[in-house]
């Protein structure tokens, strides 16, 4: 899938500074270019091909990451590693406390679905740029405001690993899941 003669949307870092754990840095940090997402490269059949690239660099303790969302409503979505490494940090909220929360390590050529009402983000957590494509259903919306609340997910993993956002009640011990060892070739889990 080529992305040459796509314009991006650009995530800036003043979008999403509510989310960003290390707000020292973040008083005197440049509103830099944080990642770009290509959306609509392929539709089939409801669904909808992006790809999102996000370069490798730090937000003064924290890695690189998306802003992070939850989808409204029953709908899945799944990513592949095109390029690079990521880390995915799935969480279901259930009222205002965290009722589960994972995080899935993948690589080039693996994926990992997000399941239906988790919020979710990907880091870069490497010295080089990750590539990654995802399909969502077309209509599918998308809640930011849930996350920006609490400033942020449960965890932020920074330069000394994971750390709790202390901004909810409780927060569970984090978990890990195996990636897919590629992307479903029936994507009809998504529909």
């Amino acid at each position: 899938m080529e992305i040459k003669d796509k314009t991006p949307d650009i995530r800036f870092l003043n979008d999403m500074k509510e989310v960003v754990y290390d707000k020292e840095w973040l008083k005197t940090a440049p509103n830099l270019e944080l990642y770009y997402m290509y959306r609509g490269l392929e539709e089939k059949e409801g669904l909808q091909y992006d790809i999102t690239v996000i370069p490798a660099r730090m937000l003064g303790k924290e890695f690189v990451r998306t802003q992070g969302h939850e989808h409204i409503g029953n709908y899945k979505e799944v990513f592949v590693i095109l390029e690079g490494k990521a880390i995915f940090l799935m969480q279901k909220m259930k009222k205002e406390k965290i009722e589960d929360i994972y995080a899935v390590k993948t690589n080039k050529g693996e994926a990992t679905v997000v399941p239906a009402y988790y919020s979710h983000i990907a880091i870069n957590p490497s010295k080089k740029d990750v590539k990654m494509g995802n399909w969502i259903p077309k209509n599918c919306k998308r809640d930011y405001q849930s996350i920006k609340k609490k400033q942020g997910m449960g965890y932020y993993y920074t330069k000394q690993g994971w750390i709790k956002n202390n901004k909810y009640n409780k927060v569970p011990e984090l978990r890990f899941e195996q990636p897919l060892k590629e992307l479903p070739h029936n994507l009809d889990f998504l529909r």
